[in-house]
């Protein structure tokens, strides 16, 4: 069958796609990965042909305008997500509203740059089958437009499923479920996210802001134009594949393909000092690279954490963008710094590893069963970091409190109570015994007959 896999152009989602696409392939079927033009030359070198659609314009490129906004929303789950992690504390009117901002803030400027390219490459060619990151709203129109099965492939929690079967609950409980929002409720939805431009709603009956449902308005007259009517197949897809184990993972009530997480995070050498095992326990940190790709840096002190790691008896290795290693200063003798290094070799040979929760550096070091101390603080990051530490194979520092001294001591613990390697060992095996993408691909042909329009 045809597979095509899709999203817009963020790196770290292509890298937690990869594995499946190649498993696909080996398995016979022809597979195509498209985005935007920028990520093109990501997709060739991970081995999968590219389509490229659209252009290059999408959140980051207009947030580089706003530093001030771009760092805004970093900071944990907000609203309306934040319901996923704390469902019982959500309101309709202050999700409705949080769906609003995110919808037009985030949402529509990723997938309106590409969606009419990929509606066309999917009209010519034709796939049987539609993977997509679970954001990337243009993929499951493009797939209806042209009659294919499709589906989510997540890369963390699925707080977007989760924050859906919230709303989407609440909104059923109110007297008129489609009724715009009225004063009383923008009131409420204002004073509880602390946003008063929700208040701006007040003076104008037929401000979008007022729509019942933000997201499936926005989608309704996205799909319209290419002839798709609105169901929610467009927002949770037909089915989902889920890479984190049943200990951590987060699920709404939909359809769930467990999948084991397969490290990939580029182009890889392994340079020779990583060939021999350490002469002292190896401790890693590696803070992800979206924080220097997206972002304006870290957001802890890296080098008071290196600082204090170095007055253990370790060796310390640490992968810091180039860009950030000029503010380090001296380093003491037992601590290596590295633009990069490839994660999953390198953390096999570690005692443990800190790191800020990123999911794809979360689930490596899981697959090699090393214990974890977290920092966590973009979007998902705290809560993954709460559900792995509940698990007991990572301790937690949320990044706003994470001093060299609570990161060397939280390490300290790591290497001398053996319940943390018990656990991450624990962990490890989950992980190893959920279904392989070799496996999944399988099941993905079955999925694809049932659900794919014929003709």
């Amino acid at each position: 069958m045809r597979v095509l896999l899709t999203t817009y152009s963020e790196r770290t989602f292509l890298q937690a796609m990869v594995p499946l696409a190649w498993a696909l392939r080996t398995a016979g079927h022809e597979v195509r990965f498209a985005s935007q033009p920028e990520l093109t030359d990501h997709i060739t070198r991970a081995g999968l042909t590219a389509v490229p659609v659209g252009r290059n314009r999408g959140i980051w490129r207009l947030a580089e305008l706003s530093p001030e906004q771009r760092e805004a929303d970093r900071e944990g789950l907000l609203l309306p997500y934040e319901a996923a992690a704390d469902p019982g504390a959500a309101d309709w009117a202050s999700l409705r509203a949080g769906y609003h901002d995110k919808t037009h803030g985030w949402h529509k400027l990723d997938n309106f740059p590409m969606i009419g390219g990929l509606v066309e490459f999917c009209r010519a060619w034709r796939p049987d089958l539609v993977l997509w990151e679970p954001t990337t709203y243009a993929a499951p129109i493009a797939a209806a437009a042209c009659g294919a099965a499709h589906g989510r492939l997540l890369w963390s929690l699925d707080v977007f499923g989760a924050t859906r079967e919230v709303f989407l609950d609440l909104a059923a409980r109110r007297p008129d479920p489609g009724a715009p929002a009225d004063d009383a409720e923008l009131r409420a939805a204002a004073e509880k996210s602390g946003d008063p431009e929700v208040l701006e709603a007040l003076a104008d009956p037929a401000d979008p802001r007022r729509h019942p449902d933000p997201l499936a308005g926005w989608l309704t007259g996205f799909a319209a134009k290419y002839g798709v009517p609105f169901s929610e197949e467009l927002i949770t897809g037909q089915f989902t594949i889920d890479q984190l184990p049943d200990s951590v993972t987060m699920r709404a009530g939909l359809q769930y393909l467990p999948m084991q997480y397969t490290p990939y995070g580029g182009v890889a050498v392994v340079p020779k000092w990583l060939w021999e095992a350490p002469k002292r326990p190896r401790v890693a940190l590696t803070l992800g690279i979206t924080a220097t790709d997206r972002f304006s840096g870290y957001v802890v002190s890296v080098p008071a954490i290196l600082e204090a790691l170095a007055t253990l008896d370790v060796e310390v290795v640490a992968t810091i963008a180039e860009a950030e290693q000029h503010r380090l200063g001296p380093l003491p003798p037992n601590v290596r710094v590295e633009s990069w290094v490839p994660l999953q070799a390198l953390v096999a040979t570690c005692s443990a590893v800190v790191h800020h929760a990123g999911p794809g550096t979360l689930l490596t070091v899981a697959r090699a069963g090393v214990p974890q101390l977290t920092v966590p603080w973009d979007f998902d990051e705290p809560e993954l970091a709460r559900r792995v530490g509940a698990q007991g194979a990572a301790l937690v520092v949320h990044a706003s409190e994470a001093t060299g001294e609570r990161v060397r001591d939280g390490v300290r613990r790591l290497l001398d109570e053996p319940v943390h390697r018990q656990r991450a060992a624990a962990l490890r095996d989950e992980l190893l015994a959920m279904p392989t993408p070799n496996q999944v691909a399988v099941q993905l042909e079955e999925l694809a007959a049932k659900h794919r329009v014929a003709g």
